[in-house]
């Protein structure tokens, strides 16, 4: 009897941890889902009289003047999109490569002091990062690159320079100084992706008579393809937000132009610039730019969440 007493009473316990545990376990899933939910709704609301005022033509105007009263978010949106893509033109083939040199041809004492230098790098504040690019990285790219293509391609509008000078302050050094930012990410991610891929992968292409290029290529790379775009995401999500050291290279004009010499603005550099001394409806639409950049990230990652789904399922379906 004492010992069916003594089972009650641990099963008892054991009801109440796990409903404790599960109910814990939905408190903090609901807090996430209710900050994610506030921040859009305050957003919302806060950039209301632009809304009002502007509608959807707002996404397209040009216009940022606060005589006139009238705001546009087009150039700040076009900034945004072509820093995050020149970017990701140059952190995805040093990252890849980077991810594949630590996991399958670095020496193993090796491996450790490198990602470990590459992870530190991932920690530097951006301001100071933005600081380096200001005093090192603008000066260098400008007088050794920027200068000699505009002189041989500046015929193309892509490398035409904004009124015959060329002062480096622009969206290329804007996008080199994202891309040195959103290289540890992506090489992180990729490293711990190529590492889960089972070593049954590799030696079944060895044993085919495949070199290492061909077993990295048709056998590593596809396995772990959904990984290397979460990668891809994460790091294009972060230079999408990126803002101060974005601020201190991109030269803050707010134009949309083809060329990459041109000085311009994202939506962060945008709203650090002008919030501490806006008024009026000019608070309205720098809001109303903080909501836009909110959507277009979460649309980015359901986006690519779909796009992982759909690769997940098709290699499913294969195997």
């Amino acid at each position: 009897m004492l010992q069916k007493q003594r089972k009650s009473f641990s099963a008892r316990r054991l009801n109440v941890g796990d409903s404790t545990f599960s109910g814990l376990t939905r408190l903090f899933t609901g807090i996430m889902v209710a900050l994610l939910v506030g921040f859009l709704v305050v957003l919302l609301i806060r950039a209301w009289p632009s809304i009002r005022q502007f509608g959807i033509a707002f996404l397209w105007h040009t216009d940022w003047n606060q005589v006139t009263q009238k705001f546009g978010a087009a150039p700040a949106i076009f900034g945004t999109i072509l820093s995050s893509i020149i970017a990701l033109i140059f952190a995805i083939p040093i990252s890849f490569g980077a991810a594949i040199f630590l996991v399958e041809v670095a020496p193993s004492w090796i491996r450790g002091p490198v990602s470990l230098l590459i992870e530190l790098l991932a920690a530097i504040p951006s301001v100071i990062i933005g600081l380096w690019g200001l005093f090192v990285m603008v000066p260098f790219v400008r007088d050794h690159f920027e200068v000699f293509i505009g002189k041989h391609l500046g015929a193309f509008p892509l490398f035409h320079p904004i009124n015959g000078n060329i002062f480096g302050f622009d969206f290329l050094s804007a996008g080199l100084i994202l891309a040195i930012m959103i290289i540890p990410i992506i090489t992180a991610v990729s490293r711990d992706a190529l590492k889960a891929v089972p070593s049954q992968q590799r030696e079944a292409m060895l044993a085919l008579g495949a070199t290492r290029w061909e077993t990295i290529n048709r056998a590593v790379l596809p396995y772990c393809r959904s990984s290397l775009v979460s990668a891809v995401i994460l790091g294009l999500g972060r230079a999408m937000g990126e803002t101060m050291a974005v601020l201190m290279v991109i030269g803050n004009s707010y134009n949309i132009t083809a060329s990459l010499f041109s000085p311009g603005s994202t939506i962060a550099s945008k709203i650090a610039s002008e919030f501490g001394e806006a008024s009026g409806l000019q608070v309205g639409s720098l809001i109303e730019l903080g909501l836009i950049l909110l959507v277009v990230t979460l649309l980015v990652n359901v986006i690519a969440r779909l796009l992982l789904w759909r690769m997940t399922a098709v290699k499913a379906m294969r195997e």
